[in-house]
This record gives C-alpha cells, sequence and structure tokens, in this order.
C-alpha cells in the first residue's frame, strides 16, 4: 500500500510537474507571441515613421518643384512684361521720330519760305538798285532840266530824252 500511495504521488507528483511545464511552456509561448507582436508593431511603426519621413521628403521636393515652376512662371510674366514696355517705347519713339520729322518738315518749308522771301526781297533790293543806277545813268544823260517838282522830297526832275 505505501509502495502505491507512493506511485500515486510520483505520478501526481510528475503530472503536476507536467502540467507546470505545459503551463510554462503556453505562458512561454504566449510570451513569445507577445514579443512577436511588440517587434512586429515596432516595425510597423518604423515603416511607418519611415513612410511619414518619405511623405515629408516628397512634399518637400513637391513644394521646391512647384516654387521652381512658380518663379519661372513670374520670370516668364516679367519677360513679357519687358517685351511688351519695350515695344511700347519703340512705338513711342517712332511717334515722337514722325512727329519730329513732321515738325522738321513744317520747320524746313518755314526756313524755305523764308529764304525764298529773302531771296525775292534781295532780288527785289537788286531790281531797284539797278533801276537807280539805269535812273543815275539816264539823268546824267538828261539833256536839260524842265521843271523841278517841289512837292517831291526828293530832288526830282523831268527830263527830255532824245
Amino acid at each position: 500500500q505505501r509502495r502505491e500511495r507512493e506511485k500515486e504521488r510520483e505520478g501526481e507528483e510528475r503530472e503536476k510537474e507536467r502540467k507546470k511545464e505545459k503551463e510554462g511552456k503556453k505562458k512561454r509561448r504566449k510570451e513569445r507571441k507577445k514579443e512577436r507582436k511588440k517587434k512586429k508593431e515596432r516595425k510597423k511603426k518604423g515603416r511607418r515613421k519611415e513612410r511619414k519621413k518619405e511623405r515629408k521628403k516628397e512634399r518637400k521636393k513637391e513644394r521646391k518643384k512647384e516654387r521652381k515652376r512658380e518663379r519661372k512662371k513670374e520670370k516668364e510674366g516679367k519677360k513679357k512684361r519687358r517685351k511688351e514696355k519695350k515695344k511700347e517705347r519703340k512705338k513711342e519713339r517712332k511717334k515722337e521720330k514722325e512727329g519730329k520729322k513732321k515738325e522738321g518738315k513744317k520747320e524746313r518749308k518755314k526756313e524755305r519760305k523764308k529764304r525764298r522771301k529773302e531771296g525775292r526781297k534781295k532780288e527785289r533790293k537788286e531790281e531797284e538798285r539797278k533801276k537807280e543806277k539805269k535812273k543815275k545813268e539816264r539823268r546824267k544823260e538828261c539833256y536839260g532840266i524842265v521843271r523841278v517838282l517841289p512837292h517831291f522830297k526828293t530832288f526830282a526832275a523831268i527830263c527830255v530824252f532824245y
């Protein structure tokens, strides 16, 4: 009986140990599972962080590109405006030149007119001088004084010509 009791006790003890071992194995499995899960989550978090960083970088790059594009557009706009201003200035200068040309033409016309007038005056004076000379010569050729006219301020005489 003693032996049987001992055997039973030993059997029970073995079962208890087996149970304990099983429970220990279960616990360890659970712990390992938990650890794996944690690792996975950590990895996920790491990946998430990396993805976040990558996204951030991409956004930064996109913003940079966008800014570049905007600057390019602004530059092109400025160039266009400058070209337009240049064209306008050119047109204005052309108009001014034409105006000046017209004014110049008018002035030249006036000058020509003046010169013509002066020329005519000179010609008239020359003709008058010539006439005076001829008159003086005629006076010299004058035969005799018939009558001096008193109402003339200058000396005038009626001459008899042959």
